[in-house]
């Protein structure tokens, strides 16, 4: 059985390295918080621009791969071999969650997207983003409060 697309890449990362992207997210939230709000949009935009893991496994797959075909080409046949094997890294991630590169990405703090999506409804939350929305819902006791609650879950 795959396991699930959300949770795959954290399932397969020790949980000591989990812990330790978990607590940089908050000492990241915390520091937005005590510098005050200009802190967190400049925070809001470096998040725009941070790599997840499937980004960072996909350039470097297709780099090495791209190596390989060239080194293949030009110099020798046996280079062939890096695309092969570096395929085959790539769909055994996509189908599990786990290659060997992962382990390494994650210990450098290469977050998923999940990860990053969490800092930033964090910051947007701090920021008064969904104030409205909280307003607009707050008076209404109907079907529509509850599919917003099962949808948080």
């Amino acid at each position: 059985m795959l396991p699930k697309s959300a949770t795959r890449v954290a399932e397969h990362t020790p949980e000591y390295i989990n812990q330790q992207i978990r607590e940089q997210t908050v000492k990241n939230i915390s520091e937005c918080v005590i510098n005050g709000p200009l802190s967190i949009d400049q925070r809001l935009e470096e998040l725009d621009e941070e790599w997840d893991i499937e980004r960072t496994l996909q350039a470097n797959a297709s780099s090495l791969i791209l190596l390989g075909m060239g080194l293949g080409a030009l110099s020798s046949r046996k280079w062939f071999a890096l695309p092969v094997m570096v395929s085959g890294f790539l769909l055994q991630h996509a189908l599990q969650g786990w290659c060997p590169p992962l382990s390494v990405f994650r210990r450098m703090g290469v977050r998923t997207k999940g990860e990053i999506d969490v800092e930033r409804y964090a910051l947007k939350a701090l920021r008064g983003d969904f104030q409205e929305f909280c307003e607009k819902t707050a008076h209404d006791t109907g079907a529509s409060r509850e599919a917003i609650i099962t949808a948080s879950r």
